[in-house]
């Protein structure tokens, strides 16, 4: 299986960022860290084994992002505008960096967005706010609502990177309509303590029309073992 570490100067955050290349072809798939985690840890965890016959067939291209949530969201010595501001230089990063980057070195149209718990929240955020260029998001065991991260706080820095606030205003036809062609999956837990985050998040979706698969499992389900099963039945579909 093809690997390949990237490292480039990011203008967006003013750093060096990192990035892990894994598969030769096929869907590329933009991957999330955990809060506050390292573009390595989904290989560390073995979800890139757990797809290791997708990435194999040329079915999938993973890009293993690097996370900035300790300067992001996380940062709680910061206001919550200034982490909101962090936050937005990283969608910066990503949009006008890795997703050129993943062109140039794959012309396969489609495009998935991925990651569990805090990475699952970058994932669907990213995909909602780029409808025109993402085609499926898969959050396992997400946090989606990013109030409850920043006590409850909204303002008009937070609200663009908060999908229930910037969803509920979307007017544009045009956005709207991609928005709705959208394969979206929120899996998470029946025992975990976000799953009525995940629960309110999906009838948000709904209530624009953006369809979406809600699936609960069994038990907690909010660590590797279970985003490994999660990740292979889903990657492909919502089934």
């Amino acid at each position: 299986m093809h690997r390949e570490h990237v490292r480039w100067f990011s203008p967006a955050l003013d750093r060096e960022m990192d990035l892990l290349v894994c598969g030769h072809a096929g869907a590329r798939t933009l991957v999330f860290p955990s809060s506050m985690g390292r573009f390595f840890e989904w290989e560390d965890q073995g979800m890139i084994g757990a797809l290791a016959e997708q990435l194999e067939r040329g079915w999938l291209q993973l890009y293993c992002v690097d996370s900035v949530d300790a300067e992001s969201w996380y940062a709680k010595w910061k206001h919550p505008a200034d982490r909101a501001r962090h936050h937005a230089r990283y969608d910066r990063y990503l949009h006008d960096e890795v997703l050129p980057f993943t062109r140039a070195r794959n012309p396969d149209p489609f495009m998935i967005a991925t990651g569990a718990s805090f990475g699952a929240y970058h994932a669907l955020t990213f995909a909602l706010r780029y409808p025109f260029e993402v085609g499926r998001a898969i959050g396992l065991s997400g946090v989606y609502d990013i109030r409850e991260i920043i006590d409850g706080y909204t303002d008009e820095v937070v609200s663009p990177y908060n999908p229930p606030e910037f969803l509920a205003h979307e007017q544009d036809g045009d956005r709207l309509s991609a928005l709705r062609r959208l394969d979206l999956v929120l899996a998470i837990g029946r025992d975990d303590k976000m799953v009525g985050n995940s629960e309110y998040f999906s009838a948000k979706l709904w209530e624009r029309g953006i369809g979406n698969a809600l699936r609960i499992w069994d038990g907690w389900a909010h660590d590797w073992p279970w985003w490994r099963r999660m990740i292979v039945q889903y990657i492909g579909g919502h089934d």
